[in-house]
């Protein structure tokens, strides 16, 4: 499938304002507390109590895509059913936003479809990568987005995957926002790790390298663009 040129570019994502350190960093939730390596041992040792036989696979859908940060042996493209991409996590002020410019992240939430990577891990490392995992994606506890078991179509058939699905409980969930709140939002966001705008620039590249593409994040790509182009003509 021809890839189509997306509007939001390098050199536009190198126009939104760079996080400074006299922006400082947000506090740390209420009631929650970083995790420590056991509490990451005992998200390892559920998440494989419940593993099906045979290969342990990873659903990918954000950053994972583009940055995974464990070993894997096969990458395909994945399609969820019953759950959906959308920035409904927040206020990320630790690491592509701060308080004065918060961002919102990406998690799984219920309803409609979701298409992704799915990645299988080395059956000989298949602990190590998902402490590596966990580590990764579990900060704090509670945490607002924990792992669990779904069911991945992919190309050869349907499979059971790890994913990070919001908790709707959570005082991180925000719930759907309009495109244009999001876009203004992603659009000026930035912290330790970088920008929104590049965020959503790595994640849409990546998809439709793939040959996966989502509707609702390129809209969304060219409206982060509209708003970037905007701001520097200002």
């Amino acid at each position: 499938m021809k890839q189509l040129r997306m509007r939001l570019t390098d050199e536009l994502v190198a126009r939104v304002p760079v996080w400074r350190e006299d922006e400082s960093i947000g506090p740390m939730p209420d009631g929650a507390r970083f995790a420590t390596d056991a509490d990451h041992d005992a998200i390892v040792a559920g998440l494989m109590a419940d593993a099906p036989a045979g290969d342990v696979w990873v659903f990918a859908y954000g950053s994972l895509i583009w940055n995974p940060g464990f070993d894997f042996v096969e990458r395909r493209g994945a399609l969820v059913r019953g759950w959906h991409r959308s920035f409904c996590l927040g206020w990320d002020m630790w690491y592509r936003g701060c308080p004065p410019r918060p961002g919102l992240m990406l998690a799984l939430d219920r309803g409609g479809s979701c298409k992704g990577l799915a990645f299988r891990l080395p059956p000989d490392a298949v602990a190590k990568n998902l402490g590596a995992l966990s580590r990764r994606e579990v900060l704090i506890l509670p945490h607002p987005f924990p792992p669990r078991w779904i069911e991945i179509n992919c190309e050869g058939g349907p499979l059971r995957a790890i994913t990070f699905v919001i908790d709707r409980k959570s005082n991180s969930y925000l719930g759907s926002r309009s495109s244009e709140e999001v876009a203004d939002i992603l659009s000026v966001a930035a912290g330790r790790a970088g920008s929104m705008a590049e965020y959503l620039f790595q994640t849409v590249t990546r998809l439709e390298e793939m040959g996966l593409h989502d509707t609702r994040l390129w809209r969304l790509q060219e409206m982060v663009a509209e708003r970037i182009e905007a701001a520097a003509r200002a």
